[in-house]
């Protein structure tokens, strides 16, 4: 059973049922970024009498702003918001910040009974899985490790077939980009900065750099999502190009510094600003998502909702393909959002093709990357990064290669299709018996070959004509065979 953790944090986030959120409450981005004040109470009813009652004093706002602004004014209002952002629930999350905290286990039962709310939680912090970075400024000859993983997924057949779209953009929510990298310069498009992190709530994490100032300069602190970035769109100058091809990138800083075991630095962010990052993230038109961060279940509260439940479903109405990082622990259980319906969770194997000891295991898990002494970039030269963190943006590149492909061929490509057709062309693992990693090993190739049998069929069945003999899909052929293949 698990147990509750201590209360750290004054903010919560409270999600009303649709026609409940009143229009006055202003959005958090117009809080932060034109002054606008918070409102001090909620529907002048039952709801502000609990978070009086319990929690003294509060302030509330949106957390999410609305796809489409209205431009004479920066407070948020419930008409601004379209169809797909209410029944998502984005539209309708409010965070509160109450002044006195020792009640707060009392005001989320009590709030949760409310007939008028959907659904309500602390806002908690996750961290980033750690990594093991190289000394800062490393040249490329002091990455000892060779650069297995591009062969082990058949990268470059893939990029011969599919050299990627920079109409496609992958969408990076992370620790941010070493801006100005020699690898990233000119392969990174402008981000931004969601990270607004409260020292009391990081449970005893001394919190370093930037945390408390959300901005447009989404720069990384930690070398993580530089990490991330290397692996999608690196220009090859030292290490690998990046595996998502000519495909754009897009980073959000949401998981600001802090100082881990041995003072490594780690990322850490609050669920709120993970949350609107990633919204804005999806209002820019981003077709995918890499998230390599999480939380356990084993930390939340049995009676707690799941976290980024609304932002899921937000980024799935949108036609955006969702990848995450399976987790570090080893263990069988669940880290979200990996473990939500609809996300490709990503495990990590070694370059054995093996399932590395480290990658969390369970039925949630679609398949498996290379997530072992990567080479990537660093915060200043380069690093040999282990972890699932690693692994999930080689799938998310591969997803945004299927998406250029599909686009090219004029298809549509949901989050769901692509899990199947990663599935499906995976590669077996080098052992057998394996449990809980998944279908097998990314196949970059294989992959593509699928999204192109599977078009085939359709429009074969749309025109009349059957099924074509060649859409049962094997895996690519080996990385030095001839690329006609790729064509049969």
């Amino acid at each position: 059973m698990n147990n509750r953790p201590p209360v750290r944090t004054n903010r919560l986030l409270v999600t009303l049922k649709l026609g409940e959120v009143p229009e006055h409450l202003p959005g958090l981005r117009a809080v932060h970024g034109y002054g606008t004040p918070m409102a001090e109470h909620v529907d002048r009813g039952v709801i502000d009498r609990l978070l009086r009652h319990h929690g003294g004093a509060f302030r509330a706002a949106r957390l999410h702003s609305a796809r489409t602004r209205r431009i004479e004014r920066a407070v948020a209002g419930a008409r601004r918001f379209d169809d797909v952002e209410q029944l998502s629930g984005v539209a309708r999350v409010l965070r509160i910040e109450v002044r006195d905290i020792l009640r707060m286990p009392a005001l989320l039962q009590a709030l949760a009974e409310l007939p008028m709310v959907d659904r309500v939680s602390l806002d908690h912090v996750c961290r980033a899985p750690f990594s093991q970075p190289l000394a800062a400024g490393a040249p490329p000859d002091a990455v000892s490790n060779a650069p297995w993983a591009g062969d082990a997924i058949h990268l470059a057949q893939a990029l011969a077939f599919e050299p990627g779209d920079p109409a496609i953009v992958v969408g990076l929510a992370d620790t941010g980009v070493a801006v100005g990298h020699a690898e990233l310069d000119q392969r990174v498009r402008a981000g931004f900065d969601s990270v607004d992190l409260d020292p009391a709530a990081v449970g005893g994490l001394q919190l370093v750099g930037d945390y408390r100032r959300r901005g447009e300069r989404p720069q990384d602190e930690v070398g993580h999502g530089s990490g991330c970035a290397g692996i999608l769109v690196a220009r090859g100058r030292g290490i690998p190009g990046g595996a998502a091809g000519a495909c754009g990138l897009t980073p959000v800083r949401v998981l600001g510094a802090a100082l881990g075991p041995g003072d490594k630095r780690i990322g850490v962010g609050a669920l709120d600003n993970i949350d609107a990052g990633m919204k804005r993230l999806i209002d820019l038109g981003v077709k995918v998502i890499n998230m390599s961060f999480g939380t356990p279940e084993s930390a939340l509260p049995e009676e707690a909702p799941r976290p980024h439940e609304e932002i899921i479903r937000y980024a799935l109405s949108r036609g955006v393909i969702l990848v995450a990082a399976s987790g570090n622990s080893g263990l069988t259980e669940k880290y979200y959002p990996a473990a939500h319906e609809g996300v490709i969770a990503v495990g990590a194997v070694d370059r054995h093709l093996q399932p590395a000891p480290f990658s969390t295991r369970g039925d949630h898990v679609a398949l498996c990357a290379p997530g072992r002494d990567i080479r990537t970039c660093g915060l200043d030269g380069y690093q040999t990064a282990t972890g699932t963190s690693f692994a999930s943006p080689f799938a998310a590149a591969v997803c945004a290669l299927l998406a250029s492909r599909a686009a090219r061929r004029a298809w549509p490509l949901s989050s769901e299709d692509a899990r199947q057709i990663l599935v499906q062309s995976a590669r077996p693992f080098a052992g057998a018996g394996v449990q809980g990693c998944g279908r097998g090993v990314l196949d970059a190739a294989a992959a593509l070959r699928a999204l192109d049998a599977r078009i085939d069929a359709a429009i074969a069945e749309e025109e009349g004509e059957g099924l074509p003999q060649e859409y049962d899909v094997v895996p690519a052929p080996p990385a030095h065979d001839s690329l006609a293949s790729l064509a049969a």
